[in-house]
């Protein structure tokens, strides 16, 4: 199966809201929801993968002609590439009846360990969806991140019992889920966590704990103060707030205000190995990626996700060797072309 030929399957059953676009631009979903589209306007989505778009990097071989090494360390675990996939939930309902959350997450998990990297895991009202997602993380040595929701305390808490239980050792939080639709006066509640509430948490979890959905250094300077390990710069792909920044806007000044005392991964419209070095060079340590791993596992199964991980890293390869540079370290914002 080629590239090409995974996009085309993946149209035969991703509707009948994704169109599984030659780009996956945000573009032709708009604020398709449920689908994969975003919140209000239905233009975040697209926002982001553009701000990426406008960001140039300095071409340079005048260096040395030595390969290029694209391992990324994400908390004792050694990735191919600094690229990881990012947690989706109810893909029934958003890409199509094809999988259900567990089919889904029983796929992505282990095509991710084989291609390299590893996967966050989603959560959902369905207490069976996140127990079986950290179940496909143990089966895979740990190596994964299940994903919960703000919710309650007490659901929480059981919640990270079973994920320590299957072996998990990175566990996360999208704590801006609470501004999804589907969430909204269901049962269990979720919410937004103050700093002390997060603190318990993350004590409570007692391994690696990373917050996604963190869009200002404010909310990653609390972030930090609550003692996670790691953020995710990200707005949840422009489904819980329409109005916001893209994140290739904000990331910078995180980056600078708290990297090296935390780990900054960064998701929202990256696509490409040019993209995830662009992202690099902005401060992040590496990268989520949600729809295309969905489009993958759906027209590919680990097959798909296989050829999009290449994909990216080839694309990765050929940017930092067209740049001068060899190692992940050397990238920095001088890569970068200002006006």
């Amino acid at each position: 199966m080629t590239y090409q030929e995974m996009l085309a399957a993946a149209r035969t059953c991703s509707g009948p809201y994704c169109k599984v676009c030659p780009v996956c631009d945000g573009r032709a979903c708009g604020a398709t929801m449920p689908g994969p589209g975003a919140k209000g306007t239905g233009t975040m989505a697209a926002a982001n993968y553009a701000a990426w778009q406008k960001i140039c990097v300095n071409m340079d071989t005048i260096c040395d002609n030595k390969p290029v090494d694209t391992r990324f360390d994400f908390f004792g675990q050694t990735c191919e590439l600094p690229v990881l996939a990012a947690p989706v939930g109810a893909v029934k309902l958003h890409y199509g009846d094809k999988f259900t959350d567990e089919e889904y997450n029983r796929i992505l998990v282990p095509a991710c360990v084989e291609a390299g990297i590893a996967a966050f895991t989603g959560d959902g009202t369905d207490p069976e969806v996140f127990r079986a997602a950290a179940a496909a993380i143990g089966a895979a040595g740990g190596r994964g991140v299940p994903t919960v929701k703000p919710w309650d305390r007490q659901t929480l808490f059981a919640k990270l019992d079973e994920a320590k239980a299957a072996g998990a050792k990175v566990f996360a939080m999208d704590i801006d889920a609470a501004g999804l639709p589907f969430l909204k006066g269901l049962n269990p509640p979720a919410g937004p966590k103050t700093v002390e509430e997060l603190r318990e948490i993350i004590d409570y979890a007692g391994v690696p704990f990373i917050l996604k959905g963190i869009m200002t250094v404010k909310g990653a300077e609390k972030a930090l103060e609550a003692g996670a390990a790691g953020i995710v710069v990200s707005n949840h792909g422009g489904r819980v707030q329409d109005g916001v920044p893209a994140t290739a806007q904000v990331l910078p000044a995180i980056a600078k205000a708290v990297k090296g005392r935390m780990m900054v991964l960064v998701d929202g419209g990256i696509r490409s190995g040019l993209d995830v070095f662009r992202a690099l060079a902005l401060g992040a340590d590496a990268v989520l990626l949600a729809r295309p791993y969905v489009t993958a596992v759906y027209g590919g199964g680990a097959e798909g996700v296989a050829l999009l991980t290449n994909k990216l890293k080839s694309e990765l390869q050929d940017t930092m060797a067209m740049c001068g540079v060899h190692s992940l370290a050397e990238i920095g914002p001088e890569l970068l072309w200002q006006e």
